[in-house]
């Protein structure tokens, strides 16, 4: 059921020097970021403590970020966003910081704000509810529609602004029984205030948060003793004449079932661990009390039930429309037996509740994800203080000094499946994270080469079933789930590159539309991007000058300037059109880059349009044109290009019914290379990360800070016409520039696909400087940036 992935560790250090010990804290992000804390001492000067906080992707789990919090304490919490972009940590002195990417770096970080209950240690983290729920429908995996799958669920933000936009901020629970809120304010200013959580305070030892549809707030807390009861606490935020407010309501308390076992009443002293299911569910709550030698593990549920009426009112007539008036209870769901002493315990993070309808679905379905309870013991070599689940809930870590263990936990519990079930329930993830955004990293640590072929045409036929608003929403999502996948096997990494450039493709083509404007002011049924897209499509002229007189060239009419500083863009785009005619002869190749777009017609149809595009503003801006080394002076190489591209388009633009391409197109694409000097189109290099060398069943020994060299190639793998020698030419994969062999630019890398990009802007136009905006934050396929030192 349970398999080591990988495991991190330190670098061996000399005696004198700084040496982690064991964390205390790690979390996991909805991005697949890990962050977790060491306490840095020096040897020689026990009394100096510097206490850190690691941050790393799961792809390249080398490549550690540290920081020297500034903690003055021993760092109690860290607790991410739900877009997995900011973090916080606290500390044993009431001391809250505000972590966020600096530059969008995931290995680069700075603190941002922070707020402090003096003296008060924090034993309880969250950060404000901002009103999303998905549900999670596996009754209905099988349904071909995802809006059956998953649904939107009401639920309130904890706090709105005005419009109902949710306010940002954390809320924290101290040792001291003290609720505390901190606001972040539109204009960066924090907004803080403190309040017990009854009026008689008492210690609180340990505490969680969670949030219910009607934007409050469940605190549950506990004073450490099983014997004393769990408490639970209502807390409203309010803002008032721009001071926070927090309203605090008890609600009902429950005694763990083992203290009023006579045989454990006394054998399970202190309770260890108190979790809710899920942040978006405060009904359900897991409690862990332990001893010295052993643990015993509850889950509870808060149900409605009718309140008992006495005997003496049961005779009298009811009244019309009188109901019976209920209270809320907690009741045990479930209970382990005696366990060894429990070390650490790690919930999922799908939204599904343990009632007795989700086990029977789970048992009907095989599908587990989201129901199991990891729980880590201690053994006698080892000290695990923490660990945490990720969002598919099959996969965790766990931190023991100095080592990072990822260990991968089958998505069906161990239960044996036949490949159709297993391909469903992979299918099924794969399908949560493209609507909700989360990373789909974890979910292709199951997926085993052979699987690959399979899922990304399930994927896709999953996919055209759904109706048009929503593929247009997912429409560059499932392009890089897709990429990710084919990357996964030797026999489809070739479809990965196509999948890439397909992703710049829509981008590029998505930007030059964008720069069009109606001639006239009204506001016109259609966009000139669309009114191009529909005439094109009905014009299957091959003569790109009698396709250009049916458009009103009036709209592509553009200032030379950002003509001129897109040029980069437009050469790609007529690199691509001859690198993909030329090879068309070439096409029994499947691992031939290229090949996934000489039967993709609405992609051809892209290329066409962008081409009688370009043919328009050549002749207002002859600079802009893409460049062509012909073999002739007279050669009208974009007219060329264009009439054999549009009989390609021709064939395979009824998906349905694909034609092949006839003799004379195949003829006129061998007589391409010796008329026009058909480029070598730079594809992404070949992803240096882990995924695609942890499919097999080896654990890799990785080091932090030192890179992970992969092994070499077989010289016969068909991923070897991907790779690059050190000589040759790095690209800049989103400005479409050579860099050099040698760049000296500051660059960044995409966590999920390798594109590589400058850092910093070599342009200075603004047309050009949108382009780069659009990808300030992530990347085309929507990876995250870690800066990459210089080659």
């Amino acid at each position: 059921i349970m398999e080591v992935v990988y495991v991190c560790e330190w670098e061996k250090r000399p005696k004198n020097n700084h040496c982690p010990s064991i964390p205390l804290v790690c979390a996991w992000s909805c991005r697949n970021l890990i962050a977790f804390t060491t306490d840095l001492k020096n040897e020689e000067d026990d009394k100096e403590l510097s206490h850190m906080i690691h941050i790393i992707d799961t792809e390249h789990p080398w490549d550690v970020y540290s920081i020297n919090s500034g903690h003055r304490e021993v760092i109690s919490c860290l607790e991410w966003d739900q877009s997995g972009s900011r973090l916080l940590s606290a500390d044993g002195d009431g001391e809250i910081k505000c972590w966020a990417m600096k530059e969008h770096l995931v290995n680069s970080w700075e603190s941002i704000q922070s707020s402090s209950v003096d003296g008060d240690p924090i034993v309880a983290l969250s950060w404000l509810h901002n009103g999303v729920k998905l549900a999670l429908h596996v009754e209905k995996s099988g349904s071909t529609n995802f809006g059956e799958k998953f649904s939107r669920v009401k639920f309130s933000p904890s706090l709105t602004l005005f419009g109902g936009k949710p306010m940002e901020g954390w809320l924290a629970v101290t040792v001291s029984g003290l609720v505390t809120v901190s606001l972040l304010k539109p204009n960066g200013a924090l907004l803080s205030a403190s309040e017990s959580l009854c009026r008689l305070r008492g210690r609180v030892a340990l505490a969680d948060i969670a949030f219910t549809g009607g934007g409050n707030i469940v605190v549950a807390a506990t004073d450490g003793s099983s014997s004393s009861p769990v408490q639970f606490y209502k807390v409203c935020v309010s803002v008032v004449n721009e001071k926070c407010r927090i309203d605090t309501e008890l609600l009902p308390s429950l005694f763990m079932r083992c203290t009023t076992d006579p045989v454990r009443r006394d054998k399970y002293p202190a309770v260890t661990h108190l979790k809710f299911l899920t942040r978006e569910n405060s009904e359900q709550v897991l409690l862990c009390a332990s001893s010295q030698m052993g643990s015993i593990v509850e889950c509870w549920s808060l149900r409605k039930e009718g309140l008992p009426v006495n005997n003496i009112f049961q005779h009298r007539s009811p009244v019309v429309g009188e109901k019976q008036p209920m209270i809320l209870k907690w009741r045990i769901l479930s209970a382990t037996n005696d366990l060894d002493r429990v070390s650490a315990v790690a919930l999922p993070k799908l939204p599904i509740s343990i009632s007795n309808t989700d086990l029977k679905v789970a048992s009907d379905t095989k599908f587990c994800p989201g129901l199991g309870k990891f729980i880590l013991h201690q053994i006698t070599y080892h000290v695990f203080m923490n660990l945490d689940l990720c969002t598919g809930a099959h996969l965790f870590f766990f931190y023991s000094c100095p080592q990072l263990h990822m260990i991968r936990v089958s998505p069906s519990m161990g239960q044996m499946l036949d490949m159709n079930t297993l391909l469903r329930h992979l299918l099924f993830l794969l399908e949560y994270c493209m609507v909700t955004g989360y990373d789909w990293w974890d979910v292709l640590l199951h997926v085993q080469p052979g699987m690959v072929h399979n899922l990304v045409e399930k994927l896709h036929e999953e996919y055209m079933r759904q109706n048009q608003a929503l593929q247009q929403v997912l429409a560059t999502r499932i392009v890089a789930v897709k990429a990710s996948l084919c990357k996964l096997s030797s026999a489809t990494a070739a479809r990965a590159n196509d999948f890439h450039a397909k992703l710049l493709l829509i981008a590029i083509s998505s930007t030059l539309k964008s720069l069009l404007r109606p001639h006239v002011l009204n506001t016109p049924d259609k966009s000139p991007g669309d009114r191009l897209a529909e005439i094109c499509t009905k014009n299957t002229d091959t003569d790109i000058d009698k396709v250009m007189i049916n458009l009103k060239t009036e709209e592509f009419v553009l200032d030379g300037p950002p003509l001129q500083s897109l040029q980069q863009l437009i050469q790609w785009v007529g690199d691509f059109v001859l690198y993909l005619l030329a090879n068309l002869p070439n096409q029994g190749s499947i691992v031939r880059p290229g090949f996934g777009f000489l039967r993709d017609g609405p992609s051809l149809g892209m290329l066409r349009e962008m081409m009688v595009m370009i043919r328009i503003w050549g002749l207002l801006k002859p600079g802009c044109l893409p460049i062509y080394t012909a073999t002739s002076d007279n050669q009208d190489s974009m007219s060329l290009l264009f009439r054999l591209l549009t009989k390609l388009w021709l064939c395979s633009r009824d998906e349905s019914h694909p034609q092949e391409p006839d003799e004379t197109l195949l003829d006129e694409c061998c007589l391409l290379p010796s008329q026009l000097l058909v480029p070598s189109m730079d594809w992404l290099p070949i992803n240096d990360g882990v995924i695609t060398k942890i499919q097999s069943k080896h654990q890799l020994r990785l080091q932090f800070g030192k890179p992970y060299t992969l092994p070499g190639l077989n010289p016969n793998s068909q991923m070897e016409i991907f790779s690059r020698s050190p000589a040759s030419q790095r690209m800049d994969n989103l400005r479409c520039l050579h860099m050099g062999i040698c760049p000296t630019e500051e660059s960044k890398a995409c966590t999920r696909c390798g594109c590589v990009t400058m850092l910093r802007s070599p342009n200075k136009t603004n047309a050009m400087k949108q382009w780069e905006q659009r990808w300030i934050k992530n990347c085309l396929c929507g990876g995250l940036w870690r800066k990459i030192p210089n080659t």
